[in-house]
């Protein structure tokens, strides 16, 4: 593509917005134009980008005239409300929420697993679950080889996946705490200073919280194979940056972990970090800032055939939201996809 595009991020005084301006910058997006914008509460602030700072405007329907692209980190209900608005005046919009993972007309993409879908898009392209990012990019290069059967993951999720008022909460329950005062709890159901929680989003009537009915469904879209089956226990643990999991997969055939550590080593997007002896695993404080995904104790399940556990970790905020949005707005570029064929398509 070698027309100017003009670039709108939604949300763009929020950490995931901050952080897309800055993956936008650090990877030299092809704008001509970026334009910040926001609440009306935050119009009129600045945003920093190339050593300049920028205006920031108000979220309006009328914001995405002559916009090529817009970069959703607002929530559903921003995305829900304005997303069609962008896309009836010619915008192609990428949405960081989660109203349009499940929606048909909807690509659910992760680069490294699913770039071929965006061919399809009618104008909304939806950004995963951070959690799911993460364990799709791994799951993905195993599927190839050795067909996966089930999936059962257990996450240990960082505090920065609900927003920058939890991450001062942490903080400020921490300080509370080693002064021997009582932590006020807002963010949370219950402190979450030493704690852990087995509860993030709300609970449905089949037990489950949305988190991880989020994980289940969206991992099935994006490999594109029903037949997988995955199950999910998502957990909020006091750690502020970068989210862990814990994934036993279940392959068709035998799968040993030196075939796997050999097929991840060059999968794209993925470090492996496997050498126990050594004390050498992903940690969170090293996926903190990273683009990566980290893979790592790599072992045999000995109670179950074909199968594997695997540690998975990255950085919530940049492979988890932020990156992996601009990957897919580098690969709508690159496959000449930011226009719109229908913007009467989500009317």
């Amino acid at each position: 593509m070698s027309r100017s595009l003009t670039v709108a991020v939604v949300g763009a005084t929020g950490a995931v917005g901050r952080e897309i301006l800055a993956t936008l910058e650090a990877r030299n997006f092809p704008a001509t134009q970026i334009i910040p914008l926001a609440s009306a509460r935050s119009a009129g602030s600045t945003v920093s980008f190339k050593g300049s700072e920028l205006t920031v405007r108000e979220l309006t329907a009328e914001s995405f005239k002559g916009v090529d692209l817009a970069l959703f980190s607002a929530g559903r209900e921003i995305a829900k409300n304005f997303a069609p608005q962008a896309v009836k005046s010619g915008c192609v919009v990428v949405d960081n929420s989660s109203c349009w993972r499940m929606d048909e007309r909807c690509p659910l993409v992760t680069p490294e697993v699913n770039a071929h879908a965006l061919k399809k898009h009618k104008g909304i392209i939806a950004n995963p679950n951070c959690s799911t990012i993460q364990m799709v990019v791994v799951l993905a290069p195993l599927h190839k080889v050795a067909s996966i059967r089930r999936v059962v993951v257990s996450t240990y999720q960082s505090v920065s996946g609900t927003g920058q008022k939890a991450i001062e909460e942490l903080e400020t329950q921490v300080r509370h705490m080693f002064n021997m005062t009582e932590p006020e709890v807002k963010v949370y159901p219950h402190r979450i200073a030493f704690n852990c929680l087995p509860h993030i989003d709300t609970f449905l009537e089949n037990d489950y919280t949305k988190e991880e009915m989020k994980m289940i469904n969206e991992t099935v879209k994006i490999m594109e194979d029903p037949t997988i089956r995955v199950t999910a226990t998502t957990v909020r643990v006091p750690v502020f940056y970068s989210h862990a999991e814990s994934v036993n997969i279940e392959f068709a055939k035998p799968f040993s972990p030196k075939e796997a550590r050999a097929i991840l080593s060059v999968s794209p997007g993925v470090v492996v970090l496997d050498n126990p002896a050594e004390k050498i695993y992903p940690m969170p404080i090293q996926a903190a800032g990273e683009d990566e995904v980290f893979v790592g104790r790599i072992r045999l399940d000995e109670t179950q055939p074909n199968t594997l556990n695997l540690w998975i970790v990255a950085d919530n905020i940049r492979k988890g939201a932020a990156l992996n949005a601009v990957q897919i707005a580098e690969q709508l570029v690159r496959d000449d996809l930011v226009r719109v064929s229908d913007p009467g398509a989500f009317a």
